[in-house]
């Protein structure tokens, strides 16, 4: 990715945040500082700074609002839980950058309450698929875990090109789709 379209008044935030994007996506979540997304938002130097705090705070942004459109594509989703598993397994394809930060609670400040709110909102969903799959009652929290380690672990090998499928030919819904399905019997 080049560089992110210039600052416009009263839109500082939209554009840095767009900086550290494209900065996540070509040399990931810690490969970057404030000064280079400055320089690729067209800001000052202590702009990202006065806005943000720190790197911290951009990726606790980043978080908040990755989450936020995570929740959106399993709200969509919803009520189907394989149909669930591809959208996060689509998310994550779709929102690289986001992905990279979101799961990664180390980075950025997990107690944030708008970061906090949306990841429940996302979670919420996500649990409410792993009841669906649940073989019973008290199964659910397992379950829960089990379709999420799933859905990422396979999210990670298409993204990172461990699968040969994620090199072309295959499409990932389809297969997401048939792994979920194997793992977890192909029960409704």
């Amino acid at each position: 990715m080049g560089k992110v379209e210039g600052y416009h008044h009263g839109n500082l935030r939209r554009a840095v945040l767009d900086a550290a994007l494209a900065a996540i996506a070509e040399s990931g979540p810690s490969g970057w500082s404030l000064r280079e997304l400055a320089r690729r938002a067209g800001v000052s130097h202590a702009a990202p700074a006065h806005h943000f705090g720190d790197k911290a705070g951009v990726l606790t942004a980043v978080a908040a609002e990755g989450f936020e459109l995570f929740a959106e594509a399993l709200e969509r989703a919803a009520g189907d839980p394989y149909g669930s598993g591809v959208a996060y397994v689509r998310f994550a394809v779709d929102h690289r950058p986001y992905f990279e930060v979101m799961f990664r609670p180390e980075l950025y400040r997990a107690d944030d309450p708008e970061m906090a709110t949306a990841r429940d909102r996302a979670g919420a969903v996500l649990a409410a698929s792993g009841r669906k799959l649940a073989p019973g009652e008290g199964a659910e929290r397992v379950t829960t875990i089990a379709a999420w380690s799933v859905a990422h672990g396979f999210a990670s090998l298409w993204l990172n090109g461990a699968l040969p499928e994620s090199r072309g030919g295959v499409r990932v819904e389809e297969l997401a789709q048939e792994v979920l399905r194997v793992v977890f019997g192909g029960a409704e």
